[in-house]
């Protein structure tokens, strides 16, 4: 059953068209018919996700918001800590994906939890500013990523933290900002991930850290599921607004 449900995944990410004349169309296309194996075969895929919760300090009574939050298993990694929240938004263009995602909140009673079928660009808090901001493995497929990036510094209190996991490639020449990944790298990922609409940057770390006070950094190379000998750059990092 768990082969089938890969197969079924695989085939979505590989071979199934992506269509829509508008981002928020075209994420649903390639989410619909993938939604309820969604996690399962994302926690084998997307790597880092959990350490990066656990490195960022949630505030009691604080509001967190996860752009591009899919489904909402991100919440599960901070666990006890939900309940402590003011409140939380999983925000995402994907409907299937925040159907699952509201199934999850109220199956775990969490009443404060929002999904916000919004656009990460525009979309603010409607009361509060936001202690926490977090995107995981979101970046890279939201086209004006930049301006998700700004929008995020804009909700965020002064002092507040954003929070960042996601593929990515080094520039050609990256200095001491990444990793240098040699030409190989730096071609093959771009490439790979595009059938998907998903675009790994060599910009985002850069930009990342020129906009927000660096907490904490890591850069990784994670297994790829039935493709063994392959090992596909991501990065971590957590930054603060400054006061």
């Amino acid at each position: 059953m768990a082969l089938l449900q890969d197969l079924r995944i695989l085939y979505h990410l590989a071979l199934r068209p992506v269509r829509g004349k508008n981002h928020a169309e075209r994420m649903e296309s390639f989410y619909a018919g993938q939604a309820d194996a969604y996690d399962d075969f994302r926690k084998r895929l997307l790597h880092g996700r959990e350490q990066l919760f656990q490195a960022i300090e949630f505030p009691v009574d604080g509001v967190w918001i996860d752009m591009g939050g899919g489904t909402g298993s991100n919440l599960e990694y901070i666990g006890d800590r939900v309940a402590q929240l003011k409140s939380a938004y999983v925000v995402d263009l994907a409907s299937s994906l925040l159907k699952v995602a509201q199934e999850r909140f109220e199956k775990n009673g969490w009443t404060h939890v929002h999904a916000v079928e919004a656009d990460a660009t525009k979309w603010q808090p409607p009361n509060d500013q936001a202690d926490v901001v977090t995107f995981s493995y979101s970046l890279t497929m939201i086209p004006d990523w930049f301006l998700a990036i700004e929008n995020a510094i804009r909700m965020l209190k002064p002092g507040g933290l954003l929070g960042v996991v996601d593929f990515y490639v080094s520039r050609k020449h990256a200095g001491e900002i990444t990793k240098q990944h040699p030409w190989s790298t730096r071609t093959f990922w771009p490439v790979w991930f595009a059938n998907d609409n998903v675009f790994p940057s060599s910009e985002h770390l850069p930009f990342l850290k020129s906009h927000l006070e660096t907490v904490w950094a890591a850069e990784q190379r994670s297994k790829v599921p039935y493709l063994p000998l392959i090992r596909t750059p991501y990065y971590q990092f957590v930054g603060r607004k400054p006061y």
